[in-house]
Order: structure tokens, then C-alpha cells, then sequence
């Protein structure tokens, strides 16, 4: 029986197509906006989190602290301002602070090469550090380190694979953050490696040693010796009891940011957009379901006369309610396939846009509860959608129905 209900109820839906393919695609709108902004959220947040490149904390000039962390680790918005060259070697000599830092790299920005970042920095980022445990920059092939103090330059996978760098090539930097072409300096650095993918935001970026960005001609004489920030690798978490008053609350001249903190409170400020597009899912879902109950209300107001016929035919009205429930559940169904095509479609622009604009890689197909609650809540949609209709259909009478009609 259970056999002869399916069949009966696949055959009203491919009967009514158009109208099932319009309530099939508001629920997989519904369930796929859903998985979008629950995995987008989750992976972004954590994701930025453990692309730090490895480090716990910026120190940079007077200012925002996001700003601070946003230009120096994700390699976004303006410089706050430039520090001394040599604040690293004071804070080793002071004795409380060089305690606590266990590494220090400073880098310089102002330049760039057709729109990717030039990122002054030491030879000790990638022979010595870990961008994440147990894993330090690589560089690819025949490729090579840059010398200090010679004009070369490591490109990070993302920025060559879009410039089409290749160890060996020179090129000429233009001035500032943004690519003028007017602004071209006479300096030619020459491609000596290009950096193995990290997933990091050191992938968008091409690196040049420090001196390269300092002494890069139409600088001025008097900043040269400066830096845009320094990179600090604590010893201990708690280390940050005693920095962040050191230069946050009694001195002037400095902003330190922890990382991760900074880049939670960032997040938490795009929580009203994310509740506002869980309640347009939301919406949808209850359109949705509006949808799934009228289309099949009206079916079964349309077929009365056959629902009778199968009555005195001998099928029972629990048959009854089990086609019309395997019709909104077939609904259902189809939106939960589609659904996934929806979320898929928009997961890769997302993590395409992300991975242009910050050189950080979201994986946002890896397993998730959601993918599993939305997919159940929109089969209990489907499922309650259509008890009233269920309830019309069990409650077709025979004889009123099957009366010849004038």
C-alpha cells in the first residue's frame, strides 16, 4: 500500500510541476541562506583566527587597534602610523618586556606592485618563524631567499599566480597602497622565490627585505629608519597583563592589539547583519511552507472526485494522508537537493571574495552540524505543510463526491 501511495503522489507532483519546482526552490532558498550564513560565520571567525601567521600580538603607532592588526597581519586598510627602527632593540633591553616576547619582526608598507602589497620585512620570518605549529614558510622549486641588502623579493603564492611572477622576473614597485601607475619607482627588484600557498594572509603579498621599502627612492629622508609595526610572538599568554597597560593605558606613543581578540570584537559587529539573514531564511521557510500547503490544499480541493473514487475502490484514508504527506515531503526533498546547490553556488563566491581581498583560504565544505539540522528542520516543514491537506483528504466523503454532477 505504502508502494501505491508513492507512486500515486510522484505522479501528482511531476502533474504539477511548475507549481512543485516554485515551492521546492522557496525551500532551498530558505535551507541554503541558512548554511550560508551559519558556515560563512563560523569558518570566517575561526579561520581568521588561526591565520595570525603565527604571531599573538601587534605593535604599531598610536591608534585603532583593529586598524593596527587589519594593515600589519591582514594586510588591509592604511598604515596607522610608523614607529622607530629601533623599538625592537629596546624592548629586548628593557628587562620585563624582553621576558616576554619571544620573537619581534618588524615590517614596513607603503608600496605596492599592480595592486598587491610590497611588505618590507627581515630574512627571520621565513627562516625561523612558525606561521602556524611545526610549519614555516617554504619556498617553491629552485627559488631562494631574498638578501637583505640586495633589490629582490618573494612573491607569496596568491599575488604571483595572479601577476604572473616566475623566479627571475623583475619588476618596478609603484608608490602607496594603490596602484597609480604615474607613481612607478625607478627601483627594480628582481623575483628570487615565490612562497609555497599557506593559506595565510602572507600568500597575497610580495615580500622585500626591509631596508627595500625604507630606502625605496621618493621616501622621505627623515621616516626611513621606521617601521610600520612589529610582528610579537609571546613567550606566555600572560605576558598580556603586562603589555597592554605598558602601552596602551600609560603611554602615548604606541597601540598594542592581541590578534585574536581584536578580530572577535570585529566579528561581533556584523552580528545584527547575520540575525537579519537568519530571519529573511526564516521567512522564506514560513513563504515556503505557506507554498507546499496551498499548492497541495488546492489539489486535493481539485481532486475530490478522484480521492473518492480511490475511497470506494477500497483505499483507506490513512492511503489517503500518506500520498498527500509524500507529496509535501517530496517537496521537501527536492529543496533540500537544491539547497545545496544554492549554498554551494554561494559558498564559492565567498570564499573566492575573501580569498582576493585577504589571501586567507575558507574551506567552508568541511563537515558541519548545520548541514544536518537544516536539512531535518526542512523536512519537518515539509511534513507539517501537509497535515492540513492530509486532514482535507481524510475527510473526503464518498457519496457527496461521487454524485453525478450538472
Amino acid at each position: 500500500m505504502k508502494g501505491t501511495a508513492l507512486w500515486i503522489a510522484l505522479k501528482s507532483l511531476r502533474q504539477h510541476a511548475l507549481s512543485t519546482c516554485i515551492a521546492a526552490t522557496s525551500i532551498a532558498l530558505a535551507g541554503g541562506l541558512l548554511m550560508a550564513v551559519w558556515i560563512l560565520r563560523s569558518e570566517a571567525e575561526n579561520t581568521f583566527a588561526r591565520s595570525t601567521g603565527g604571531f599573538d600580538a601587534v605593535l604599531g603607532a598610536r591608534g585603532s587597534q583593529l586598524q593596527l592588526v587589519l594593515n600589519s597581519i591582514f594586510h588591509l586598510e592604511a598604515s596607522p602610523g610608523t614607529i622607530p627602527g629601533d623599538t625592537a632593540l629596546l624592548l629586548r633591553r628593557n628587562p620585563m618586556v624582553g621576558r616576554a616576547i619571544g620573537r619581534a619582526i618588524p615590517i614596513a608598507v607603503g608600496d605596492n606592485y599592480k595592486g598587491y602589497r610590497l611588505v618590507g620585512t627581515v630574512k627571520e620570518m621565513f627562516e625561523e618563524h612558525e606561521y602556524a605549529d611545526g610549519r614555516k614558510f617554504k619556498v617553491l622549486g629552485r627559488g631562494a631567499l631574498f638578501d637583505d641588502d640586495q633589490k629582490q623579493a618573494l612573491a607569496g603564492s596568491f599575488a604571483a599566480e595572479k601577476l604572473g611572477l616566475k623566479v627571475g622576473d623583475t619588476f618596478q614597485p609603484y608608490h602607496g597602497l594603490t596602484y597609480v601607475e604615474e607613481s612607478q619607482h625607478e627601483d627594480l627588484y628582481t623575483v628570487t622565490g615565490i612562497l609555497e600557498q599557506s593559506g595565510t594572509p602572507a600568500d597575497k603579498v610580495i615580500w622585500i627585505p626591509l631596508k627595500g621599502i625604507q630606502n625605496m627612492d621618493g621616501h622621505r629622508e627623515e621616516t626611513r629608519g621606521d617601521i610600520s609595526a612589529l610582528l610579537i610572538k609571546l613567550k606566555s599568554k600572560t605576558a598580556v597583563a603586562m603589555l597592554d597597560p605598558m602601552f596602551n593605558r600609560q603611554g602615548k606613543d604606541y597601540t598594542f592589539a592581541q590578534i585574536i581578540p581584536v578580530m572577535s570584537r570585529f566579528f561581533q559587529k556584523f552580528g545584527w547583519f547575520e540575525k537579519v539573514l537568519e530571519l529573511v531564511a526564516y521567512m522564506v521557510a514560513l513563504s515556503a511552507a505557506g507554498s507546499i500547503l496551498a499548492i497541495l490544499y488546492n489539489s486535493m480541493h481539485e481532486k475530490r472526485r478522484e480521492i473518492a473514487i480511490l475511497r470506494s475502490l477500497g483505499a483507506r484514508r490513512g492511503t489517503l494522508v500518506m500520498i498527500v504527506l509524500f507529496q509535501s515531503m517530496g517537496i521537501a526533498v527536492a529543496g533540500i537537493g537544491l539547497a545545496f546547490v544554492f549554498f554551494s553556488g554561494v559558498a564559492l563566491v565567498a570564499a573566492g571574495l575573501v580569498r582576493n581581498e585577504t589571501g586567507v583560504v575558507l574551506d567552508l565544505f568541511t563537515y558541519h552540524e548545520v548541514f544536518i539540522w537544516v536539512p531535518i528542520g526542512m523536512l519537518l516543514l515539509g511534513f507539517f505543510s501537509g497535515l492540513i491537506p492530509a486532514a482535507k483528504a481524510y475527510q473526503t466523503e464518498v457519496s457527496r463526491n461521487l454524485a453525478p454532477t450538472t
